[in-house]
């Protein structure tokens, strides 16, 4: 489609208008793609999802539902004869209090509730029979019988007390404690019947208790086993290290397959021959930081890391070749994220989808189609053809996307910490003029162990910054992944020094370029990236920043202990904080308020557990008490992430007019300004 105009300035509304596509899901015979849509409404402050069947051949995508609320993760029948999708409807007069599993003909028509399961449904498979499909859910683990366990929840909905009564070590996970007395358990439905069956009840076993996805299992092709990845420890936290267990469903026996204490098993997945058995394997023993890496277990067995001279860390979900040669998987590489074929005899990896970044794909026989984005662009999905060469197969932002220009992003590399290069992304304001002056703006991301790269960021949105006509800046500082394992780990036990040496470095790169505006740079972040401006803060001279933003940051390391993943404070800070203070507070912003002196816009959500919101009051509170001009943004329903849209709207307000309020040009910054010649 070409583009009839693209000089509307990018605002906010238009970012919310935009529709986003999940994972898509192929048809068993590689012809049609389901995929759900969801859409928000800036005014009703809520979102809805359907599911939209595509031809791989492109054309118009047909909508498949639209009664459901939020209908999400479809998933073909291995004969092509249903759709089954996770949703909460009304249905026969009765509405799901929680979400429940729905089938629907690729053709049309109403979809069907399959059962009702009290404590809803958070992620499927099919068997390869298409008659059943195995879900997980959160039950009462001493309950037998879905009847009881209905009871159970019910009782539950109807307590009037509040408390939330525990002895776990992991009670609380990124926005919500873990049902109370609950575990996650496996559950096979009947697809005809509607019959549940508990496979777990009676077991002792369960599924992780940090956010369990359908990669935690899998189906052997003859539908007589399932394995799974659990927990083997006595107490349940964050950073145990989970072995894999196979079940024979008949006899419900099961059998432990590996288990390490120097290794950390996950996502295991069947060949077609059901001979292997791929995973992922992390050598913990050897260190924390140590990648996710390819793995294979045969029948007798035999296991061995077949990615270990491969410098990636490998992510689920992995997905087997037809011939059972190679597996598909997506990993990192220097900002970006593809599809890449892991090919077994040779033990070498190729690109098979190139990035921007892949964020999901689905396989049938010799069709790949994968959701992808790019800094350029949003959530699109891409088939490949015979040729291997990638094809758009629907439209749905196109004609929003005609109305702006998005320059692509620029990466850059510089000398930074250790002597080193270091990688940095630029995003520049649509007409970009390199006579004029502009201001830069560094969004420093969060992780630490993640990156900055060519992706469309929906709360950290490059293309909207720049469109206020800042230069934005993504440094890949020391501790980013995607560069290898070394620069990951290089990090460890002593946070913020090598991170501010990158970034200071990429500051005195950007203040060379003519169109960089000395007086007006400025450096804002979220979480990790939110203790980096923190950081700064009490490290760098004032005035070479004219402002902060400070988003969901950490401030005090002693303190953060009250977060969801305080068993990994020590490994990646070196100490308990009552073992070494000295160690923590070196590590810590809060150590040097002494020297904090540049005005910062703090922002946090009161639901957010991995960085709980009193670091951002104790730093917005410090600041107060020493007079330095601060503004605080603090949200009662948002997590982590800001997701609703008002609230996004508030929060996108409050960034740009505090940095215009620190900007010495005092006029719009979106004009740039003549550069004056020498």
């Amino acid at each position: 489609m070409s583009r009839i105009k693209a000089n509307k300035k990018f605002k906010l509304e238009s970012l919310w208008n935009m529709g986003r596509l999940g994972a898509p899901s192929l048809s068993p015979d590689g012809a049609q793609v389901a995929a759900s849509l969801t859409q928000f409404d800036m005014e009703s402050n809520k979102s809805s999802s359907s599911l939209y069947l595509l031809s791989t051949l492109g054309g118009e995508p047909r909508r498949l539902t639209s009664a459901g609320e939020k209908d999400g993760i479809p998933q073909w029948s291995p004969s092509g004869e249903h759709i089954a999708f996770i949703a909460k409807r009304e249905q026969e007069g009765k509405k799901d209090e929680e979400a429940q599993l729905y089938v629907i003909a690729p053709d049309g028509g109403e979809a069907r509730r399959l059962c009702t399961i009290a404590s809803g449904v958070e992620a499927f498979k099919w068997f390869p029979d298409g008659r059943r499909i195995a879900c997980i859910s959160w039950v009462w683990p001493e309950l037998k019988g879905q009847k009881a366990q209905t009871k159970a929840y019910q009782d539950f909905k109807a307590r009037k007390a509040t408390g939330y009564v525990t002895s776990e070590s992991l009670y609380r996970y990124w926005d919500h404690h873990i049902p109370m007395g609950r575990v996650a358990h496996l559950l096979i439905v009947d697809v005809q019947s509607g019959k549940v069956q508990d496979v777990f009840e009676g077991t002792g076993f369960e599924l992780s208790r940090s956010a369990p996805d359908a990669t935690a299992f899998d189906i052997s092709p003859d539908g007589r086993r399932i394995v799974f990845a659990f927990d083997p420890a006595q107490e349940k936290k964050v950073g145990n290290r989970f072995a894999l267990a196979e079940m024979e469903l008949k006899t419900r026996q099961v059998r432990t397959l590996l288990q390490d204490e120097a290794w950390d098993f996950g996502a295991p997945c069947y060949s077609h021959a059901g001979q292997h058995l791929a995973f992922l394997a992390s050598h913990q023993g050897l260190k924390h930081t140590m990648p996710a890496q390819l793995a294979v277990l045969d029948t007798h067995g035999h296991w061995a890391v077949v990615s270990a001279d491969w410098d990636h860390e490998v992510a689920a979900p992995l997905v087997w070749a037809e011939d059972d040669l190679s597996l598909l998987f997506c990993a990192e590489q220097t900002g970006r994220r593809h599809v890449w074929r892991f090919d077994l005899p040779k033990a070498s990896a190729s690109i098979e989808f190139k990035g921007g970044h892949a964020a999901s794909f689905s396989v049938a026989g010799n069709t790949l189609v994968v959701n992808h984005d790019s800094a350029s662009f949003p959530s699109r999905l891409s088939v490949l053809d015979e040729h291997r060469v990638p094809h758009r197969i629907e439209s749905f932002n196109q004609a929003m996307l005609d109305l702006h220009s998005f320059p692509d992003p620029e990466e850059v590399f510089y000398r930074g910490a250790q002597g080193e290069q270091v990688q940095m992304w630029l995003s520049y304001p649509p007409g970009f003029d390199p006579q004029k002056k502009y201001p830069v703006m560094h969004m420093i991301h969060g992780g630490p162990h993640t990156c900055a790269g060519d992706i469309w960021h929906w709360r950290w949105n490059t293309q909207l910054f720049a469109a206020e006509g800042y230069v934005v800046a993504s440094v890949n500082y020391h501790g980013s992944s995607s560069f290898g394992y070394a620069f990951l780990d290089s990090i460890t036990h002593r946070w913020g020094e090598l991170e501010l040496q990158d970034i200071e470095a990429g500051t005195d790169w950007l203040l060379k370029k003519p169109w960089a505006d000395k007086r007006r740079i400025f450096a804002t972040g979220g979480s990790y990236g939110g203790f980096m401006v923190a950081w700064m803060n009490g490290h760098i001279k004032p005035g070479r920043y004219q402002a902060y933003v400070c988003h969901a940051g950490c401030f005090d390391w002693q303190a953060m202990f009250a977060d969801d993943c305080y068993s990994w404070h020590v490994k990646e800070l070196g100490a308990y904080y009552w073992e070494d203070p000295a160690k923590i507070a070196a590590q810590s912003p809060h150590s040097f308020a002494q020297h904090i002196h540049t005005p910062t816009l703090v922002m946090h959500g009161a639901l957010d557990y991995r960085v709980p919101d009193a670091q951002g009051l104790a730093y917005y509170n410090t600041l107060k008490a020493r007079g330095v001009d601060a503004r605080l943004l603090w949200f009662p329903d948002e997590n982590h992430w800001i997701l609703k849209p008002q609230n996004s709207r508030l929060w996108y307000g409050e960034f740009f007019d505090w940095l215009k309020k620190y900007d010495p040009a005092n006029d719009n910054p979106s004009q740039g300004r003549k550069r004056k010649k020498n």
